[in-house]
């Protein structure tokens, strides 16, 4: 399945809610999901974004280890189903969006939390998935200087 595709997948489910643990196991979904797409991007996008790319799956594979693994069936893991990344600007625009909501529902848990453990695990999730994001944002500027210099490349 492409980026896309299962980014939106991701972020019907983080919205769906529900209770804590349903919560916290769609985060993991989707900092598994960025891992693999950062992954990806290291190894076949574009050179510009390599090194953005290795941060990125460096930064959300610490984003998944902040947080107790999901017992997850057979087929449940998203990551797991990306097969191509597609248009990646149109997939780094989508992800830096769903991370930035991911954010925002563990800032949700962290102030519901009723124990200690559980605050101090969202805030470490939350740091994860705010510097996931930043290096996306960091990918998308590089994906825009190239294509602002691909005209000059295309000339001389």
């Amino acid at each position: 399945m492409d980026a896309v595709r299962l980014i939106v997948t991701s972020g019907r489910a983080l919205a769906a809610g529900g209770e804590v643990p349903d919560v916290l196991t769609e985060v993991w979904q989707v900092q598994a999901l960025a891992q693999a797409i950062g992954s990806r991007l290291a190894v076949h996008g574009p050179p510009e974004l390599r090194g953005e790319a290795i941060g990125l799956t460096e930064l959300a594979g610490r984003g998944c280890g902040v947080l107790h693994t999901p017992q997850l069936a057979p087929g449940e893991l998203r990551a797991a189903q990306l097969t191509e990344l597609g248009d990646a600007r149109q997939a780094l625009m989508r992800l830096g969006t769903l991370l930035g909501e991911t954010g925002i529902a563990l800032v949700g848990v962290a102030c519901a939390a009723d124990d200690e453990a559980t605050y101090w695990q969202c805030m470490e999730a939350i740091d994860a998935a705010d510097e996931s994001r930043d290096r996306v944002l960091e990918m998308l500027r590089k994906l825009a200087d190239r294509e602002a210099h691909l005209p000059e490349r295309e000339a001389g």
